[in-house]
């Protein structure tokens, strides 16, 4: 499994659903935008620190960037 990905479909879906934009949600966790755009497009590993900052912009539990997709029949 590509965690990378996983954590980047994660945090975009996040923030999408919290309607913010990168712009938004990287001046509110503070990084660079390019740098989420490379962590959305799964390029790029982020710190421990930096999913941290996410999650609290997001206001969510980190965990929640490392939810598993799952196929619509639940598998």
């Amino acid at each position: 499994m590509d965690w990378n990905r996983v954590v980047g479909r994660n945090v975009r879906r996040l923030r999408l659903a919290r309607k913010l934009t990168q712009e938004d949600l990287a001046g509110e966790a503070g990084l660079a935008m390019r740098h989420l755009g490379r962590i959305e497009r799964g390029i790029s590993s982020p710190t421990a620190a930096i999913l941290g900052r996410l999650a609290e912009a997001m206001e969510v539990r980190p965990g929640a960037f490392f939810a598993e997709e799952h196929d619509d029949d639940g598998a």
